[in-house]
């Protein structure tokens, strides 16, 4: 993994807002995916669907509770993706959280790029993740936030239009903190842990890491030759997506396909990340996932990433190994390291995951 951080892009950053307001009918080279990695082998079989987990049940039945442990428990292994709902967070509070977020994009571009990124740090406003030279671009914009603990915060980064954001930021990551520190106790006890497991393991109620990214997706004139967001696993804990509504986007791998999220109304959806693999021992594997871009309509979604704290050493829970279930990642790795990885190459695959376990014996399957 690389070690160090560069303090600039290797190349003059173009938002992809203005290349889709420019009214070219192609899509520039840099955006140009190969052949495998364009948008073709989707699928929409019906029977191929995420999982949905009702919460009220998980928390308001006792007498349901070992049942809705085996339902996260599946759902980890055979997708490492589920939706949730009836969550507890307040939907008044999520649609102006998607008010706040698309009426800053519809800035105009000096105003927006005031809060332009750097690779040391991602926080604002950008169009691009990884620093090697000439790489193949996504096309979306977006908006990076450290968000806990507070005193990583940068306020400087938080947005002052519109006037509304930064105090509906702020009560949308109090509520998403809490719903991942029940989604945390959920996963943990479906695997057998302490239900206090994996929250201990990111650091506690205190220490636990969240960041959050306001993705953008203009219309794209050749959606077809590139992708919104390149297949990726996500280096962190867990993800909560709040999806487009109205626009279709996600997509899920399953095995040699490639499954559209079909959102339900009022959900999150949820996945595991690179983290809770190597916590779980191999036992919950992240998975691939993927945006599309649309020459139709813009998109807009909100990923909030729930981390261990960035300093913690990461390895799997000692319940879990044993000589039958022997360590697959037997080095530690602190999360500020880990993700050195995607902040170099941007998103790759499962590569990231891959390269911490070379060395060692083959993923298992899951």
């Amino acid at each position: 993994m690389a070690s160090s951080n560069p303090l600039e892009w290797p190349e003059t950053v173009v938002p992809v807002q203005t290349l889709s307001g420019s009214g070219m009918s192609t899509v520039p080279r840099q955006y140009i995916k190969p052949p495998s990695e364009r948008p073709n082998g989707s699928t929409n079989d019906p029977n191929l669907k995420i999982p949905v987990i009702d919460l009220a049940s998980f928390s308001n039945a006792p007498d349901h509770h070992q049942a809705m442990l085996e339902i996260v428990a599946n759902a980890c292994k055979d997708w490492g993706f589920f939706q949730v709902v009836n969550h507890d967070v307040d939907m008044e509070v999520v649609k102006r959280m998607r008010g706040a977020w698309r009426e800053f994009f519809a800035l105009p571009m000096e105003e927006k790029k005031v809060y332009a990124n750097l690779p040391v740090t991602y926080e604002g406003y950008g169009s691009r993740l990884g620093v090697e030279k000439e790489a193949i671009l996504d096309w979306n914009d977006y908006y990076f936030l450290n968000l806990f603990p507070s005193d990583i915060r940068n306020l400087d980064k938080w947005p002052k239009i519109p006037t509304d954001l930064r105090e509906t930021t702020e009560k949308y990551a109090c509520q998403l903190i809490s719903l991942c520190q029940v989604l945390l106790k959920a996963v943990s006890s479906s695997l057998g842990l302490e239900e206090d497991y994996l929250l201990s393991a990111f650091g506690g109620t205190d220490g636990i890491s969240a960041t959050m990214r306001a993705n953008y997706y203009p219309r794209c004139p050749q959606p077809e030759l590139t992708l919104g967001i390149s297949a990726h696993s996500d280096p962190g804990g867990i993800t909560l997506l709040l999806a487009d509504d109205n626009v279709e986007g996600t997509q899920v791998r399953k095995g040699d396909s490639w499954v559209t999220v079909q959102p339900v109304p009022g959900s999150f959806l949820v996945n595991v990340g690179d983290q809770i693999q190597i916590l779980s021992n191999g036992r919950y594997r992240s998975v691939e996932h993927r945006a599309l871009a649309n020459s139709d309509e813009d998109r807009y979604t909100i990923a909030f990433f729930c981390n261990p704290r960035g300093d913690l050493p990461i390895a799997p829970a000692s319940e879990l190994v044993h000589p039958e279930s022997p360590a697959l990642y037997q080095k530690a790795v602190t999360f500020n390291d880990y993700r050195k990885y995607i902040r170099t190459k941007g998103p790759s695959g499962r590569m990231q995951i891959q390269s911490i376990n070379s060395t060692m014996q083959p993923e298992r399957a899951a």
